[in-house]
């Protein structure tokens, strides 16, 4: 039986989501022994050792590039949306960093108006405005305990807006593997600095943790790079949320995380308005 693109490319954002939330359960268990320096610099470089046989097999001839500046502008972005997403991963229950990451949706459109000329229309206004009001529940202000953590996460959010930004950028001419692999390479060499600076040696299983992480990440890429090949990301834009239930119920099931109601009610504000933005898109 041959898959139609729409189900392929569902089945690829799903697979891509569950491996986000599987690098923010391994990130939760590396943290008690490892800095998130360290794991940003071993993840993007451990990442380059899974790209091997696809280096070595068509690195020559797809690896040059005429738009080596967007790459090291991603990445400078990238790593820096990635440091806050790890933090938040750690600090935060799972599913509400999970959450917190899909804000992304709202800063696109204000990023891509300001970068690429793109218009907002007023459906995605009303998106963006509903969005935020969800993360100010999320946040809750006037209960006088606002968590730095979220914080740091909406903006790890907006920066990883910018990434796909470029990202979209360059889509005519760079190919996905391409586009994963200088993340990982620039990556690597942008977070050696902060990673030396706290240098913790990994020890024995740790390694084999670090390489499962360094997968997951990899694979969640890739999946999502093929998957948006295949089928517009307003239509399979929805998809993304599933990483919220994976993280709420993997949350549940490892740490006995749970959660409010005025956090499960900008939960559910974040995710209307994030459908609304991809329909306004549409």
């Amino acid at each position: 039986m041959t898959l139609t693109p729409l189900v392929q490319g569902a089945v690829l954002i799903l697979l891509s989501e569950w491996m986000l939330v599987a690098s923010g359960i391994i990130i939760r268990h590396l943290s008690d022994t490892l800095p998130t320096e360290v794991l940003v610099f071993l993840r993007n470089s451990l990442g380059l050792v899974w790209l091997l046989p696809w280096i070595i097999r068509r690195g020559r001839r797809e690896l040059p590039t005429r738009r080596i500046h967007l790459h090291l502008v991603r990445a400078l972005v990238g790593i820096t949306a990635m440091s806050c997403m790890y933090y938040s991963w750690v600090n935060l229950p799972l599913a509400q960093a999970a959450l917190l990451k899909q804000t992304a949706p709202f800063f696109m459109p204000l990023i891509a108006f300001l970068w690429l000329g793109e218009r907002i229309n007023a459906a995605v206004r009303w998106a963006i405005v509903i969005g935020f009001f969800g993360v100010m529940l999320v946040l809750q202000p006037t209960t006088g305990s606002l968590n730095p953590a979220v914080l740091i996460a909406l903006v790890g959010a907006a920066l990883g807006a910018t990434a796909k930004v470029s990202i979209r950028a360059m889509r005519t001419t760079e190919s996905p593997q391409r586009i994963v692999f200088y993340f990982a390479f620039f990556g690597s060499v942008l977070a050696a600095v902060p990673a030396w600076l706290v240098w913790v040696m990994p020890q024995g299983v740790d390694w084999l943790w670090l390489l499962a992480l360094a997968a997951a990440s990899t694979l969640a890429q890739l999946f999502l790079s093929r998957a948006y090949g295949l089928v517009g990301a307003g239509t399979l834009g929805p998809f993304t949320y599933a990483s919220i239930p994976f993280a709420a119920l993997a949350g549940w099931w490892l740490w006995d995380e749970a959660l409010g109601m005025a956090t499960l009610a900008g939960m559910g504000l974040i995710i209307a308005g994030g459908l609304l933005v991809l329909k306004g898109k549409g």
